[in-house]
């Protein structure tokens, strides 16, 4: 039986498992997670009562956190893009920016678009104004950091690329990723023009409406 993928196809954290999905052609069944598929939220709430997601389903094991299951994908589900490298202190640097995506561009991003489903009386401006300072720091450590490398850890699309992705796609549309970080935006486009990225990007589009914030007429 195939995978079993509860997910949408407009969340971060649903798009950067995807990613991992179509890198490597791993056959799934997806499960539409929105208000009009209510037998799959009921599930999804079976599985993982936080009802967060994504959640992938193999037989009777049931994961959750997205770089879990793109580790466990790995692990079970091997294909020609190797998303964590063999060899260990590799792997720690995969694993190390796999994180920093999703703590500091990922979450703060994510903390703004929140706010802005939140009724007027009850926002949050000092954490909205704390978390644009983050995506700030994040964007100048970045664009450093990525200075001499293709891909997220080095010369190999990996785990923390598929973070970087949807996190980096969504934080340029709350906070405009500035001319000055030239390295991270040409990082950003090489993500965007990923075979992978580029699918899961187009099957997001009907949803665009979506974005609470306003999503930008580029991209």
């Amino acid at each position: 039986m195939a995978i079993q993928f509860y997910a949408h196809p407009f969340s971060s954290y649903c798009q950067k498992v995807l990613i991992a999905l179509y890198e490597n052609a791993t056959p799934f069944e997806w499960h539409l997670l929105a208000p009009e598929n209510p037998q799959a939220m009921a599930e999804l709430e079976v599985h993982w009562p936080f009802r967060r997601f994504p959640l992938l389903l193999d037989g009777e094991r049931a994961l959750s956190e997205s770089s879990i299951i793109i580790e466990y994908l790995q692990q079970h589900y091997p294909g020609a893009t190797r998303l964590l490298p063999e060899e260990a202190e590799a792997a720690l640097e995969v694993r190390f920016m796999d994180r920093c995506f999703d703590l500091y561009v990922s979450n703060p991003m994510t903390a703004c678009v929140f706010d802005q489903l939140r009724p007027a009386a009850q926002r949050d401006a000092y954490g909205v104004a704390q978390a644009h300072q983050l995506l700030e720091t994040a964007y100048r450590w970045l664009d450093e950091k990525l200075a001499d490398r293709e891909w997220a850890a080095g010369a190999s699309f990996s785990l923390a690329d598929c973070a970087a992705a949807p996190a980096l796609f969504y934080a340029d549309w709350v906070q405009p990723i500035g001319t000055e970080f030239s390295t991270l935006r040409a990082y950003r486009q090489r993500l965007l023009a990923r075979p992978s990225f580029a699918r899961a990007v187009d099957e997001a589009r009907p949803y665009r409406h979506l974005f609470p914030l306003g999503a930008p007429q580029r991209d």
